[in-house]
């Protein structure tokens, strides 16, 4: 069997992940011990939480350590068994890590979910719709966002993996969606493919008034994913007792932004802001993959993949993340 190729945190980036911050390294494929099983990574899920996950900061998870393989969720299939719940051939999603194969041990089953075998859905919609991306989108708009049908939902980041989903989510709860994107070509996808009311690319000078223009009834709900300038022209145009969803702010991922906007409209709107981690809803993740997949199945639910191949090519695609070069869910293949 060939070594198991791995990218190892060997430093902790200040900005974008350098050459020097993630290291190709091979070691051997660990024997298949009682009670464990082997599988080869398929598919890896990039998301703006791991530049989070490589900071030394305080934060929902363990940093990863210096020498640590870089943690990653991915889809693998099972090579080899000796452990009573899978056989070869089985496929599972969990934190495979950026490696080409994963030992799941008893301690670490807790983290794989075996797949089912779904004839309308690809191995990476596990990683999408029916994995962290979807679920995200499901229970923060739903649980948080709180949705009635005739308000009016911002969504930015709106291409991207998750706010895709969220405004779908929304049209099908009634509301009027604008997405917020970086691109024209964004803008037109989630307008004329997804179905959003309304699209505004944050990069022409004139944004802000398209914003006004696409709310003329104020905003009644904010699924923030930037943070900085983007979520305070959201805040501006809140209602009173809007609800902001606070999902992500990867606009002070990578560089020094104060990433949360000013306050003053919360207090003066009374806005509700609440932040989540998807790992709050574990005990309710079947429910919420049934009406994802349900919601797919009937053509209600479009996704979107921008796959990069090949296991050295993931630093820079978590640094695709940060320019805006993806639409929809990033994903190596290996």
């Amino acid at each position: 069997m060939p070594n198991n190729r791995q990218l190892k945190l060997v430093n902790r980036p200040t900005g974008l992940v350098t050459p020097d911050v993630l290291q190709l390294s091979e070691s051997p494929v660990p024997a298949v011990a009682d009670g464990q099983a082997l599988a080869r990574v398929k598919y890896l899920s990039i998301d703006p939480t791991m530049r989070i996950w490589m900071a030394d900061i305080p934060q929902y998870m363990p940093p990863v350590q210096l020498g640590e393989v870089m943690r990653s969720f991915g889809v693998a299939e099972i090579i080899e068994s000796r452990h009573p719940d899978y056989k070869k051939g089985d496929k599972v999603s969990g934190l495979t890590g950026l490696q080409e194969y994963v030992l799941i041990t008893g301690e670490e089953k807790r983290s794989f979910q075996k797949l089912p075998s779904i004839p309308f859905l690809s191995d990476t919609n596990f990683l999408n719709l029916l994995g962290i991306n979807g679920l995200t989108a499901y229970f923060g708009l739903l649980e948080i966002g709180k949705p009635q049908s005739g308000e009016t939902l911002v969504v930015s980041a709106a291409a991207g993996a998750t706010g895709s989903i969220v405004g779908q989510l929304g049209k099908i709860q009634g509301c009027r969606v604008v997405g917020i994107a970086g691109s024209d070509d964004k803008c037109k996808w989630i307008k004329d493919d997804l179905g959003f009311d309304a699209a505004i690319n944050y990069k022409h000078p004139n944004w802000k008034d398209q914003l006004a223009a696409a709310t003329p009834k104020g905003i009644d709900i904010d699924f923030e994913n930037v943070g900085g300038e983007v979520m305070q022209a959201v805040l501006d145009r809140m209602n009173l007792h809007g609800r902001v969803v606070l999902c992500g702010l990867i606009s002070g991922y990578t560089k020094q932004d104060p990433g949360l906007a000013s306050f003053g409209q919360v207090l003066i709107k009374r806005l509700r802001v609440e932040g989540f981690i998807i790992l709050d809803y574990v005990s309710r993740f079947m429910e919420a993959g049934q009406k994802l997949g349900m919601w797919k199945m009937t053509g209600k639910l479009k996704t979107q993949e921008t796959i990069v191949k090949g296991l050295e090519k993931a630093p820079e695609a978590i640094n695709m993340l940060f320019r805006g070069e993806n639409t929809g869910k990033l994903i190596v293949e290996l």
